[in-house]
């Protein structure tokens, strides 16, 4: 089992699906927890959780990620350069009626509403116990092995200059193939802390669970409404960076007893609204090594725990509350595009 690492992070869960499992808690989504998902549909009713995928707008919450650029494709043989939108096929053979339009689009894949895989996040951790550390993944998936740089393109186009960089294991498709479909459970954050910038603890989140009677069970997928979505929508593609960096709360990643309860309650997703789910924060809190996303560490990297990040949960959220429930069915693939790191998604809620 231990071929790929001879020790693994304290408080990780490698090995425990597999030598090779690559689903790690998405494994707990069984045949059992899709049907519990389904016996939450009671009223018929569809909720979309995804922002339209050119917001939040600009690149403030991330200078690294655009918006979507779409335009059409191009034509070739005697129309060659002519753009294929609105093209009348009577160009090419004056019996032909059909009208055509069909495009492309160059998509920053973590820019909107968007699952992380396990490659999104590594560490530098000593997998091989000889006291020097290595670059690894998820259950000891290696940097430059499975997980493969590109190979510099100088003169290339800017964005292709890195082509070809791949998560050979790890990548979202794994995701993709499993269905993403179960029982989601909703914490309404934004009810209990409005859009106050609050780093909230595990007793804060104990308090949430009983005072709106939300069970979290081994296999559901937790999704937490911090009102962030909201505040992006409102700014019309026009994002201010004073406010989107200190508005609404987001889990405490410092807080160790978070993380333990994110592993003792078998969750086998965590999902918010906001950018990152965690509150990221910029002071140094620890004077040795350590993650500054310790959320994503310790979920990404040690425990095979997929983030959802931007999702729209708004109009769920209000009618979840209005009906005394928290519970639904969650459909929420990413794109089955292998390699890739992350994946925008149109996740659907179903009540």
């Amino acid at each position: 089992m231990q071929t790929r690492w001879k020790q693994r992070p304290p408080g990780s869960n490698w090995g425990e699906f597999g030598p090779d499992d690559q689903r790690g808690r998405m494994n707990l989504v069984t045949r059992e927890k899709v049907l519990q998902g389904i016996r939450e549909v009671r009223d018929g009713r569809t909720f979309c959780l995804s922002l339209p995928l050119d917001y939040p707008g600009g690149n403030v919450l991330n200078p690294r990620r655009h918006p979507p650029r779409v335009c059409a494709t191009i034509r070739d043989g005697k129309s060659a350069g002519q753009q294929n939108f609105c093209w009348p096929l009577a160009t090419d053979n004056p019996l032909h009626t059909d009208v055509v339009c069909d495009d492309i689009v160059l998509l920053t894949l973590q820019y909107s509403t968007q699952w992380d895989s396990f490659a999104h996040i590594g560490s530098r951790f000593d997998a091989n116990g000889d006291g020097e550390p290595e670059m690894v993944f998820y259950n000891g998936f290696r940097a430059g092995e499975e997980i493969k740089p590109a190979t510099p393109k100088p003169n290339a186009e800017p964005w292709a200059i890195y082509e070809g960089s791949r998560a050979e294991a790890l990548g979202i498709q794994n995701l993709a193939e499993h269905g993403a479909q179960g029982r989601g459970v909703l914490i309404d954050l934004h009810h209990h802390f409005g859009r106050k910038r609050h780093a909230v603890t595990y007793d804060d989140l104990m308090r949430v669970l009983e005072a709106d009677r939300v069970v979290v069970e081994k296999g559901d997928m937790v999704c937490l409404y911090t009102g962030f979505a909201d505040v992006i929508i409102e700014l019309a593609k026009r994002p201010d960076p004073q406010l989107l960096h200190h508005t609404c709360s987001g889990l405490d990643g410092r807080d160790d007893k978070l993380l333990n309860w994110i592993s003792d309650s078998g969750l086998a997703a965590l999902i918010a609204d906001n950018y990152a789910v965690e509150i990221i924060a910029t002071s140094i809190f620890k004077p040795i090594p350590h993650a500054a996303m310790p959320l994503h560490e310790h979920c990404i990297f040690k425990n095979g725990i997929h983030l959802g990040e931007i999702w729209y949960l708004t109009e769920l959220a209000k009618w979840l509350r209005a009906h005394d429930r928290n519970r639904f069915l969650l459909t929420a693939p990413p794109l089955r595009l292998p390699g890739a790191v992350g994946s925008p998604a149109t996740p659907i809620a179903t009540v």
